[in-house]
């Protein structure tokens, strides 16, 4: 058995700069709530060693191949590799040449983003992609691979960021994703960057990483996405090529010496290895994410149709430890990171919610059903009865803190307490949500604490149909260019038992007479527990472009919430 074969071999020096991995449990899986897309889109591979000044000592400065000419004949074997890995396979692959100087050897290595291979049709004889994950989706897509032996090296992924960025989430080169997200939310963190999903290995295993972390915090699922999208609401770039981010960092910087456009950012060990060695002014520290660490692993994968078995072999015995961990690469397995599922839609649902989630200018009224059915008990999701007002309670504590700095939001409850009460009261004025509005309190603070303080009042009406009709009478005069304006409404029954009841026929007349096409509301629903007239809510919305959705289960509310959240932020 070939040394990189091994795994009791002992871990790699660490950065200078930052300590090893810390420990901690798989954790639960986010079960996400969105279609499967196997299709991957990405975009161009980029070579490491872009973003070195000078080369690393370590790297050999050895590139990968372009293909290969028409005019060389000779090839025997065809290899793909991420572009990191790429110089050490090259430098392998060289030493298999009868005549080194001949740029015609016996195995063409090209340097590709994994991404890229799964979509191009000509598969390559030997492919060692940056994640064995990759495998499976490729394979799910028609191609034929099996990994020989244990993968060739190891590269846990990191937040990097400038040193006093770093600082201040980490402590002994050690953080958390929960403690990424919370600083974000807070504005301690001032930007938050990371890589495509769908295209990049680093990309796709941190926002799997996220979602478990959020996961572990908490027993319902739903209010773990919502703390997942709140780090994805605060995502400054999120289609970013790893690379070019470091490239970006070792360009841009103010006379203070910090960076003003990249924030923190995930990013593999070896990368960070490969810039701190360089000659840079932004120096960068990493710091591993305690609560969900993921690392990128490079299989040595082989085609079904390989034709050449005996220099293939040669090849993987050419790539030795000595080399891979020479160039920042870790020869073992760090101990406790979370394994990966083996289908392939487990990693790529969250990573096209992720990456199709658009961030956009938004104007939202928040209607809130304050009638005495919310008060009915139910069982949570920890097991336990509560109120349907509690479950939003808790819900609505994270939602509000799901709206972008650029959001304008107000927020009604609706529900008649006596014969002559308005159908609707405001709690929230309409207005930005960093606006502060009550002394240095700001309007999110509002939000928060108008849910914090909900409560249900017994004997109420439920004037649904008439707040639906004013809500979107009052968010048309707000429509402006270049915005997004909605009028989300949240309820667990029906219209009626108001003065202000209608059938559904005249609320749909009255609903189209209100309708302007050069001005458009749609209706986002949510239709909380088995009483809910999911009819009419699917009716409304489809009327106006929206979308409703479904807790028929009062214990996932907060899922109905984050997907409603989704929808208002999908492509349009």
């Amino acid at each position: 058995m070939s040394d990189l074969t091994r795994r009791d071999q002992p871990p790699m020096d660490e950065p200078v700069t930052h300590h090893g991995p810390p420990g901690g449990g798989a954790g639960r899986v986010l079960l996400a709530a969105a279609i499967v897309v196997l299709l991957v889109a990405v975009a161009g591979g980029t070579t490491w060693w872009m973003y070195t000044r000078d080369p690393a000592p370590t790297s050999n400065a050895t590139p990968a191949r372009t293909p290969t000419s028409p005019s060389c004949t000779g090839v025997k074997l065809r290899v793909v590799a991420a572009p990191e890995i790429a110089p050490v396979v090259s430098t392998a692959a060289k030493t298999l040449d009868d005549n080194p100087g001949d740029p015609c050897g016996p195995v063409e290595v090209v340097a590709e983003e994994p991404g890229l291979t799964v979509t191009t049709a000509a598969k390559p004889d030997v492919w060692i992609p940056s994640s064995t994950a990759w495998l499976g989706i490729a394979n799910a897509n028609g191609a034929s691979f099996t990994a020989q032996g244990k993968p060739l090296a190891h590269s846990p992924i990191m937040l990097a960021a400038p040193t006093a960025v770093t600082d201040s989430i980490s402590q002994g080169g050690r953080t958390s994703w929960a403690q990424l997200t919370g600083a974000v939310a807070t504005g301690k963190v001032a930007a938050v960057t990371m890589p495509d999903a769908q295209a990049s290995t680093t990309g796709m295993l941190s926002v799997y990483a996220v979602n478990a972390a959020m996961a572990r915090t908490t027993p319902d699922s739903g209010i773990a996405q919502l703390r997942a999208l709140t780090l994805r609401s605060r995502v400054k770039d999120a289609g970013a090529d790893p690379s070019k981010l470091l490239a970006k960092v070792a360009e841009q910087w103010n006379t203070n010496g910090v960076v003003y456009d990249v924030g923190v950012f995930p990013v593999t060990e070896q990368q960070l290895k490969v810039y701190q060695q360089g000659k840079h002014t932004v120096q960068l520290k990493g710091a591993y994410p305690a609560d969900g660490m993921v690392e990128a692993d490079y299989p040595f994968a082989v085609a079904k149709n390989n034709q050449s078995e005996a220099l293939t072999k040669k090849l993987r015995a050419a790539i030795t430890r000595a080399a891979l961990t020479q160039a920042g690469f870790r020869a073992a397995a760090i101990p406790n990171a979370l394994p990966l599922p083996a289908e392939p839609g487990a990693l790529l649902t969250p990573a096209t919610m992720w990456s199709q989630y658009k961030s956009l200018a938004t104007q939202v009224l928040l209607l809130i059903d304050a009638s005495g059915s919310m008060n009915q008990k139910i069982k949570g999701p920890d097991g336990k009865q509560v109120s349907r007002a509690a479950l939003l309670r808790e819900s609505g504590r994270f939602a509000a803190e799901l709206f972008a700095e650029d959001t304008t939001v107000g927020m009604w409850y609706f529900g008649q307490r006596t014969p002559t009460s308005p159908a609707h009261q405001e709690v929230v004025p309409f207005g930005p949500i960093t606006e502060q509005i009550d002394g240095d309190k700001t309007r999110r603070d509002a939000l928060v604490k108008a849910m914090e303080d909900y409560r249900a009042t017994e004997n109420t009406g439920t004037p649904l149909y008439q707040s639906v009709l004013d809500g979107v009478s009052t968010m048309r005069e707000q429509v402006a260019p270049g915005t997004v304006t909605l009028v989300v409404v949240l309820t667990d029954g029906k219209d009626g038992e108001s003065t202000f009841k209608m059938t559904q026929d005249q609320f749909m007349s009255k609903l189209a007479g209100e309708q302007d096409p050069s001005r458009p509301v749609p209706i986002l629903a949510v239709g909380y527990g088995p009483d809910a007239d999911m009819k009419a809510l699917n009716d409304m919305s489809n009327a106006t472009g929206g979308k409703a959705f479904a807790a028929t289960n009062p214990a996932d509310l907060s899922s109905a919430i984050a997907k409603a959240f989704l929808a208002a932020h999908a492509p349009r």
